[in-house]
């Protein structure tokens, strides 16, 4: 008990090291390129395997009342495969959990833990679900329901049944976070973070301004997310970041 106890003390957050692999869990298609884009792809430039799991098929994201959900699933599939590219991130997994329906429950944290212990990362990215204010339920649960599933695929009694054996990652990372305490430069990624956003081009009217439309907009869009960034480098020390609450599982 005095080791458990001595695990949970606070410690210093020190920089993370570039991890070997980091695995990204998004509520929707473009929430982990809007959240964590220029620090994976600064990572996966330095040799870190990245996976980006996407729970939700996304069939709701879009103002158009005419538009085919089955067409939109399939539009935003094809988004992300060419995000991950242009981040280079080779594995995208898709829970395809219908999107605005999703609910917590013990399936949904045993398929994120069994995720975790697949995958194996250092590193794990997901949504704060504590932030405040934030009305997306999707964001919640999925940012709540990955946290636990951490949790259980550290302690093998979670879930015995599943293979591969228990994995404790070294950290995760929370995007969007209501009280940030960690910051990743992205000083030299942000234009292809700004590049796998625009692959999402299905979300140009909805979270882009219209990007989708014009030049002028997609310009007026980059510069949006560089004036983000650089407002988060101020807080970090740094010219342009992201920034994350850092939590040692």
């Amino acid at each position: 008990m005095v080791t458990d106890t001595f695990d949970e003390l606070p410690r210093p957050q020190l920089d993370l090291p570039v991890p070997r692999r980091a695995l990204a869990i998004g509520a929707h298609p473009d929430d982990i390129e809007f959240g964590a884009a220029g620090t994976l792809a600064r990572w996966i430039a330095a040799g870190c395997e990245a996976t980006m799991l996407i729970v939700t098929d996304g069939s709701k994201g879009t103002w158009d009342p005419d538009m085919d959900q089955r067409r939109l699933v399939a539009i935003r599939r094809e988004e992300q495969t060419r995000a991950a590219g242009v981040l280079g991130v080779e594995t995208v997994i898709h829970l395809d959990h219908v999107d605005g329906e999703l609910e917590y429950s013990m399936a949904l944290r045993a398929e994120l833990c069994r995720q975790v212990r697949i995958n194996r990362p250092d590193v794990v990215f997901t949504h704060d679900p504590w932030r405040r204010y934030e009305i997306h339920p999707d964001h919640r649960v999925t940012g709540l329901a990955a946290l636990d599933g951490v949790v259980a695929a550290r302690d093998p009694l979670f879930f015995p049944d599943q293979e591969p054996s228990a994995h404790r990652p070294g950290a995760v990372l929370l995007w969007s976070a209501d009280e940030p305490d960690h910051w990743e430069d992205i000083a030299g990624t942000l234009d292809l973070k700004v590049k796998a956003l625009l692959c999402h081009s299905s979300q140009g009217s909805t979270t882009m301004g219209g990007a989708e439309r014009d030049e002028l907009r997609k310009q007026a869009f980059a510069d949006q997310i560089r004036e983000w960034a650089t407002q988060e480098g101020k807080a970090g020390g740094l010219i342009l970041a992201e920034s994350f609450k850092r939590i040692n599982p």
